[in-house]
C-alpha cells in the first residue's frame, strides 16, 4: 500500500516507453528497449512461462517472434506450447503461467502501441512483483468467490484501453476466481462484429456486456455488485491508523497535486485520496497552453506530477472514491467514509475532484454507449473510418473532436443548442476550410436512434420553429461540456444550480476547514493552470486556518 513517506508507488506505466509500433508487419523492440526491459525484469522473483496456445493466424508468426524476444530478457521467462484446452482467438492466444500455475492473465493477439505496458505490468507482476494497488481494494477483490470471466475488447491505439486491461489483470492475478482476457479488436473483427462493437474498452462478463469506457477497479466492484446481484463487503477498517491528518486532499488532477504540494511543504501531514492521479488529464492530448511548455500531452503531464507529488511525504490512497464527509460545523475535524468501507481523520479538507464529461440524458444514449454512442474521439473514431458521424456540442471540444474525425469519417455533422457555435475562431476557420463537415445551429437533441442494436440515426428538434426530424447517422460523439464531481458531498457545503462547490477569495467553502479548488468550484475558466493556481491557494489557506486553530502543536509549525 501506499503509505506516508513512500510517496506515490508505482505508476501503471513504464517511462522508458513510447508506444511499441502497433504495425504488425513491422513490430520490433530495439536493443534500447531490451536493455531497459532486462533492468525491469530484476524484479522477477519465479520462473514465468508464456504459454501459447493453438489455432491458425496470418499473424500468428509475429507474435512469436515478439514473444521470444521479450522472453530474452530474463531466464526466468520461457515461451512454451500448450494444448488447446482454453478458448482460443485464431491461433493468437497466450497465457502467463506463475511457475506453471495459471494466472488468470491471457492475451489474444500482439500487445504492441499502448498495451505495450500492459503486458509488461501484467509479465512482472505474474513473477512476484507486487501489485501495487491499496490494500483496501485488494481485500475486496480477494474476498470474491464466485469464477468471473472478464474479455476487455481493445485498440492498440486507445490510450484509455491500458488502464481498463490493467485493472483487470491486477485483480485476476490477486484472485484466482478471475480470469481476464484482452482482445485485440483489430485481429478479431469478427467476434466485434458479432458482439456489435463500436467503441472501446469494451468489457465482457462471462460472454454478456458489463462495462465500455473508462473504468476503473472502485468501478469494477461497485457494478459486480449490480450484475452479479451480489455484494462485495467493504472491507473493515483494518489500517490500524489512529492518525489524524492535518488535511486530507480529495482528487488527484492539477488542483488536487498543487494542493497537496503546497501544504507537504508547510510540513503538515498530508493524505490523498484520489481515483486516478491525474484526472481529466488521462483523456487528454495536445495541451498547448500550458505556461512554459511550448507542448505537451496529458499522459506525460500526469506523469510529472505523479513524479513530483512523489517527492513529498504525502500519503496517496489512489484508485479509491469518497463515499461521505461527516462533521460538525462550528468545529474542526473531518471523517472522510472511503469506498472500501474505511474511514480516515482530517482536520481539514480540500475538495478537488475536477469534473466528468456531461451527459444528454436523452432515451438511447446510455443504452448505446460502446455501439455508436462516445465520447472519446481519439479512440472511437476509428471504428467509424468512411462512416457518418455527429458531433453533438459547438464549443472547443466538440469542434476539436469534428476536426479529429474529418481525417477518419466520410462526412461529419456539429449540432449545437445556441444559435452559433461558441468554439475559439481559430477553430472555426478550420471547420469551414474542412469539404466533410457541416454545422446545424439552434438543434436540440431529442433521441438517439438504432437499428440492429447500433446508432442508425437521432430524432433532432429546430429550436426556432419547434419542427422534429431525424438525421441519420452512424455514431453520436458527445462533447457538451463539463459537469462538476460534487455529488459526494450532496448538501454538506453550499453549491450553485450548477453543482459547483461555492468559494471565496481563499477557496474556503461553507462549512468551517473545508477547502475547494478547480474545476469542481464555482471559479470561471476551467483552465490546466488556472486549476494549479487554486490548489495552491487552497492549500495556503488550508495552512493558514491550521495555524489559528488553538492547538499546542501550532505553535511549532512556521512559514
Amino acid at each position: 500500500m501506499l503509505g506516508s513517506g513512500q510517496g506515490v508507488g508505482q505508476s501503471h506505466t513504464f517511462a522508458f516507453i513510447s508506444p511499441v509500433n502497433p504495425s504488425y508487419l513491422t513490430m520490433h523492440l530495439d536493443d534500447k528497449i531490451l536493455n531497459t526491459l532486462r533492468e525491469y525484469a530484476q524484479k522477477i522473483q519465479h520462473p514465468v512461462q508464456i504459454k501459447i496456445y493453438g489455432g491458425e493466424h496470418p499473424k500468428r508468426e509475429k507474435l512469436l517472434q515478439f514473444l521470444q524476444q521479450v522472453s530474452s530478457i530474463s531466464d526466468l521467462i520461457h515461451v512454451v506450447h500448450g494444448k488447446t484446452d482454453v478458448a482460443v482467438r485464431e491461433g493468437l492466444t497466450f497465457e502467463l503461467m506463475a511457475d506453471e500455475a495459471k494466472s488468470g492473465v491471457l492475451f489474444s493477439g500482439i500487445p504492441g502501441g499502448h498495451e505495450f505496458n500492459s503486458f509488461i505490468l501484467a509479465l512482472l507482476q505474474v513473477g512476484g512483483s507486487p501489485v501495487k494497488l491499496d490494500e483496501g481494494l485488494q481485500r475486496q477483490i480477494k474476498a470474491i468467490d464466485e469464477p468471473l470471466m472478464f474479455e476487455s475488447i481493445i485498440s492498440l491505439d486507445c490510450h484509455v484501453c491500458p488502464e481498463v486491461v490493467q485493472a483487470f489483470n491486477q485483480m485476476a492475478i490477486l484472485n484466482p476466481n478471475i480470469t481476464h482476457e484482452m482482445i485485440d479488436g483489430a485481429l478479431h473483427q469478427s467476434l466485434t462484429e458479432e458482439r456489435k462493437v463500436q467503441g472501446v474498452p469494451t468489457v465482457f462478463i462471462n460472454k454478456k456486456p458489463f462495462a465500455s469506457g473508462a473504468v476503473t477497479v472502485t468501478d469494477i466492484l461497485e457494478k459486480l455488485g449490480d450484475v452479479k446481484r451480489r455484494v462485495v463487503e467493504p472491507a473493515e477498517d483494518a489500517s490500524g491508523e489512529s492518525t489524524t491528518y492535518d488535511v486530507a486532499i480529495i482528487g488527484g488532477g492539477p488542483a488536487a497535486v498543487a494542493s497537496a504540494i503546497y501544504t507537504a511543504r508547510k510540513g503538515l501531514n498530508v493524505v490523498m485520496v484520489a481515483e486516478k492521479i491525474g484526472g481529466q488529464l488521462n483523456d487528454t492530448q495536445a495541451i498547448e497552453n500550458f505556461i512554459s511548455s511550448l507542448a505537451t500531452t496529458g499522459p506525460k503531464l500526469t506523469g510529472d506530477l505523479r513524479s513530483h507529488l512523489g517527492s513529498y511525504p504525502i500519503k496517496v490512497r489512489e484508485e479509491l472514491r469518497v463515499a461521505k464527509i461527516d462533521g460538525a460545523a462550528d468545529q474542526p475535524g473531518y471523517s472522510i467514509g472511503l469506498s472500501t468501507g474505511e474511514s480516515i481523520q482530517a482536520t481539514t479538507v480540500v475538495l478537488a475532484t475536477g469534473a466528468r464529461w456531461r451527459e444528454l440524458n436523452v432515451p438511447g444514449e446510455k443504452e448505446y454507449i460502446g455501439r455508436g454512442v462516445a465520447y472519446c474521439p481519439h479512440c472511437d473514431g476509428p471504428f467509424f473510418k468512411g462512416k457518418d458521424v455527429t458531433v453533438v456540442g459547438g464549443g472547443n471540444s466538440g469542434v476539436e473532436a469534428a476536426l479529429d474525425l474529418a481525417g477518419i469519417a466520410k462526412s461529419v455533422t456539429i449540432l449545437e443548442f445556441a444559435d452559433t457555435c461558441k468554439a475559439d475562431q481559430i477553430l472555426l476557420d478550420k471547420v469551414a476550410a474542412a469539404s466533410n463537415i457541416r454545422v446545424l445551429t439552434g438543434i436540440a437533441t431529442q433521441e438517439i436512434l438504432a437499428s440492429d442494436g447500433h446508432v442508425s440515426g437521432m430524432r433532432l428538434q429546430r429550436l426556432a420553429s419547434n419542427d422534429v426530424f431525424e438525421h441519420a447517422t452512424d455514431g453520436v460523439f458527445v462533447q457538451i461540456g463539463l459537469v462538476p464531481n460534487s455529488q459526494f458531498v450532496a448538501d454538506f457545503v453550499e453549491k450553485n444550480p450548477f453543482g459547483e462547490i461555492l468559494v471565496n477569495d481563499r477557496c474556503q467553502t461553507s462549512r468551517e476547514g473545508i477547502f475547494a479548488a478547480g474545476d469542481v468550484t464555482n471559479v470561471p475558466y476551467k483552465q490546466i493552470i488556472v486549476a494549479m493556481g487554486e490548489g495552491a491557494k487552497a492549500g495556503l489557506a488550508a495552512f493558514e486556518y491550521l495555524l489559528k486553530l488553538p492547538s499546542p502543536s501550532n505553535e511549532q509549525k512556521q512559514l
